[in-house]
């Protein structure tokens, strides 16, 4: 099997986990448990399964965001609510969302073959060097089918994302850089988003700017040269290759049909712009305190 059909899984599964940081159900929830921005959610929620732990822990599994907004916001986070809370909390806000969004849909056949199947991927998913995946890991699998589906999709993604990670750091790039370099691609939707939501400011972009122009992989005009763009490319292709082992063992053709499966949920998820860059929540997450 060839490592494209990772980010193609990828493609396909990311909207139904990613939702869970930008819709009204989990901005309540964080409200409601007495959390003071919608940051300190993110950073805790996505943390919490690993326990208690430091800004610095949080940080450096989460790479590419700003240390000093990190530790904004944790451990303050611990101090509120108890991590088995907060992941509680989560999953409460994603089979709100997920009944919102997808309707009779969480009742289908389709919707339980699809959660078995991406369970069964995730399940061969080893958690050697995989820090944050090896904390959702051990978080319960739900009962009900479309929260086991969300559930085997965070798996899927933190897999994946901590693979990211180890390709970032082969390629002898910073979390700023990493940021920097990405943002260089031209390919994001919102640019400015995800610089502000990963916590840089103008100096701090400027330092990580001027840092890849010293190393030939951005130029005068803050674009990738070819040199850049190779490095990005081989990043992304290691990415994909770190993050085959569950297609692997899912085979081609399971995981054909479960691409096919979530399809629709997933186009309803972006149809929604839940994950817009100009929605509300998204904004909502950006803003100072």
């Amino acid at each position: 099997m060839e490592s494209p059909v990772a980010r193609r899984m990828w493609a396909s599964l990311e909207p139904i986990h990613a939702m869970i940081y930008f819709v009204p159900e989990a901005f309540e929830a964080w409200k409601n448990i007495g959390f003071t921005h919608p940051r300190m959610g993110y950073f805790a929620s996505r943390s919490a399964a690993m326990g208690a732990v430091e800004a610095s822990v949080v940080a450096a599994t989460f790479f590419n965001f700003n240390p000093e907004t990190v530790a904004r916001f944790i451990p303050e986070a611990w101090s509120i609510a108890s991590p088995d809370h907060i992941i509680a909390t989560r999953y409460t806000a994603a089979d709100e969302a997920l009944h919102r969004l997808l309707g009779d849909a969480i009742h289908s056949e389709e919707m339980s073959w699809a959660a078995d199947a991406a369970m069964e991927a995730a399940a061969a998913c080893p958690a050697g060097g995989r820090s944050l995946f090896a904390g959702h890991a051990a978080v319960p699998v739900p009962d009900v089918p479309h929260l086991r589906l969300w559930h085997a999709t965070t798996l899927l993604r933190e897999f994946r994302g901590d693979g990211h990670v180890h390709a970032l750091i082969s390629a002898g790039l910073t979390g700023l850089e990493a940021v920097v370099s990405y943002t260089a691609t031209g390919d994001l939707f919102d640019a400015d988003f995800f610089r502000r939501s990963r916590g840089w400011n103008d100096d701090d972009w400027a330092s990580g700017v001027e840092a890849l122009q010293g190393k030939g992989w951005i130029d005068d005009q803050g674009a990738l040269t070819d040199h850049g763009r190779a490095v990005r490319e081989t990043v992304e292709d290691e990415t994909d290759r770190l993050s085959l082992a569950p297609w692997q063992a899912l085979g081609e053709e399971t995981a054909r049909r479960l691409a096919t499966a979530v399809r629709p949920w997933r186009r309803t998820i972006l149809d929604a712009d839940v994950l817009g860059g100009g929605g509300r929540n998204v904004r909502a997450f950006t803003e100072a305190d």
